[in-house]
């Protein structure tokens, strides 16, 4: 578990997408990550543009937008991330062969290389996931492009623990500058190889300890004192007739005093 500064991290990370997000989130003072899971464009993109100063990442999961398209979807959310000043995560969760998920990750409709700074595999199928989606990145943009591996999951009765994870973690060892970190409750080593993983968590919440369809929460200072870079938050944000501005500081808020202790 790093305690150093994220500015300093970001000085000597391999990757450069990981060093954008280091630097973007100290000089934001914010590490926390919007996860905006609605069915329309308007909603989605009314959300993040409430939620855009306090936040340093937003995920989406674009496929469950029914009027989704390039132009009136993507495009916008673009410039609200240059307005706002905010990376993008497609929490796309690819899990096949390398020769599929590069087809998946470049085509189809909604072109995910083209505009997503970061995106996410389990490591169900071997290493030859990382090799797919490099390549597809490469082939598609100019832009860096980061991948986080699915080490651990926050969902009741998850497979994704022992072995799983330890493989897991392997296969991230055979990249160093693609694969930026891992989703994870927890630091997941790596420092004494020269490795500076950086963990994203989501199922983390100040008020509600589940949903009822097996998401458990843990609270901001726990997963961040475990080695959490980044806290992902979703329905606690916006849900319930909640305010996505007071909600957004509010975590906003804990998460960087949780940073901020971890590195004192």
């Amino acid at each position: 578990m790093s305690t150093k500064t994220y500015t300093e991290r970001a000085a000597v990370h391999a990757s450069p997408v990981a060093a954008r997000l280091l630097r973007l989130m100290d000089s934001k003072k914010t590490n926390l990550c919007a996860s905006v899971d609605v069915k329309t464009t308007a909603e989605f993109l009314g959300l993040i543009d409430q939620l855009g100063p306090f936040i340093c990442l937003v995920k989406t999961h674009i496929d469950i937008i029914d009027d989704f398209s390039y132009e009136g979807t993507i495009v916008p959310l673009l410039a609200l991330a240059k307005k706002h000043n905010f990376m993008i995560f497609e929490d796309r969760k690819f899990a096949d062969i390398g020769n599929t998920v590069k087809s998946q990750y470049a085509g189809g409709v909604y072109k995910i290389a083209q505009w997503s700074d970061i995106t996410n595999a389990h490591g169900i199928t071997g290493a030859g996931i990382v090799q797919g989606l490099k390549e597809a990145a490469q082939e598609t943009t100019s832009e860096p492009r980061g991948l986080l591996m699915l080490a651990e999951l926050s969902s009741k009765g998850s497979l994704a623990y022992g072995e799983y994870t330890e493989r897991t973690v392997d296969i991230a060892r055979t990249d160093r500058e693609f694969v930026i970190g891992f989703i994870a409750q927890r630091d997941m080593g790596g420092a004494s190889e020269g490795f500076d993983w950086l963990v994203m968590t989501p199922g983390v919440g100040l008020d509600d300890k589940g949903d009822g369809l097996g998401q458990q929460y843990r609270t901001v200072g726990e997963v961040v004192s475990t080695g959490t870079d980044v806290i992902i938050v979703g329905r606690g944000l916006f849900g319930k007739g909640r305010d996505p501005k007071v909600e957004g500081a509010r975590y906003r808020d804990a998460g960087w005093k949780a940073y901020t202790e971890r590195t004192a």
